[in-house]
């Protein structure tokens, strides 16, 4: 918008409010008007779109204490002829000087600076692109290499650490990396797609692992070793009468980053075999009528009765 339009327009009258209207008049005056011209509340009235516009840039000054009196004396001045907006060529001049008045610059430099128009030098655009990383780089972190190239220009390699303890679709932002601009260059931001791993998963800071054990090792117990995603090992003990689903825990196993270290969560599943030869068929008959006594679904019975 033009410097003129703006020092020309009479924001005491497009908010209907005197001149010596209190800060607390105007405010209470503009939620009046917003209320009833809100865009919500007159969807496709164009007329009254433009109403709230109006009624929105006024309040925008006259709310300001130091953007009202600047408004003031810029209008006072400009009502008693006291400046004019150039309107072109080389010759074209302002009749006053207001130097004085706002520390320096044009008329338009002075209302661009009221309204928002002057900004400094805009900034770069900034960049996205993608990266794919394995699961055990997601825990562990890594660097990526990456070439890329900005607005057309040559490409060049730009290298990225990834902390530990990146999930699937996590951003890292790289300042500065982006498009260049009179501003300085825009970010660069890298979208992360992280592949599944075959037995490990990831909760929290904690690492998760689903172990199978026979029959025989959880009911009689058993100390059964267990990878870790480092490539070693541990061994866990499970004590005789383990049930399906339960969780161990190994500590320290898990995410190392700043915020601590997380642990292994061994989640142990009982595997029934889908065979039998005729020594295990009988053992497993005999083990059954020796326990025909024992009614293991009495406690699941009577809660579901409840």
């Amino acid at each position: 918008m033009a410097a003129k339009d703006l020092y020309e327009k009479d924001f005491y009258k497009i908010l209907g409010v005197p001149k010596s209207a209190s800060s607390s008049e105007i405010k209470k005056k503009y939620r009046s008007l917003a209320r009833e011209l809100h865009p919500d509340k007159n969807r496709g009235d164009k007329k009254l779109e433009e109403e709230f516009k109006a009624v929105s840039e006024a309040n925008d000054i006259l709310s300001d204490e130091k953007k009202r009196a600047e408004y003031d004396e810029a209008r006072s001045r400009f009502e008693r002829g006291g400046f004019r907006a150039p309107q072109g060529g080389r010759g074209a001049q302002s009749s006053g000087d207001f130097s004085d008045v706002f520390g320096g610059g044009s008329p338009q430099d002075i209302f661009a600076n009221l309204f928002g128009g002057t900004r400094g030098p805009r900034r770069g655009q900034d960049l996205q692109t993608e990266s794919t990383i394995t699961f055990k780089e997601s825990i562990f972190g890594t660097t990526l290499d990456l070439r890329l190239s900005a607005d057309g220009g040559p490409a060049q390699t730009i290298t990225a650490r990834v902390p530990a303890g990146v999930k699937d679709g996590a951003k890292i932002r790289l300042k500065g990396k982006g498009s260049p601009g009179e501003g300085g260059p825009g970010d660069l931001f890298i979208h992360l797609h992280v592949k599944t791993h075959p037995i490990f998963g990831h909760k929290n800071e904690n690492l998760t692992v689903t172990l199978p054990v026979t029959f025989a090792e959880a009911a009689l117990g058993a100390d059964i070793k267990v990878p870790t995603l480092n490539g070693e090992e541990v061994t866990v003990r499970l004590s005789p009468g383990t049930p399906n689903g339960r969780v161990l825990r190994i500590k320290g196993r898990g995410v190392h980053n700043a915020t601590g270290s997380g642990d292994l969560l061994v989640t142990v599943e009982v595997q029934v075999p889908r065979r039998l030869d005729a020594r295990a068929h009988t053992a497993l008959v005999e083990f059954a009528a020796a326990t025909s006594e024992e009614d293991v679904r009495a406690e699941f019975n009577s809660k579901a009765k409840a």
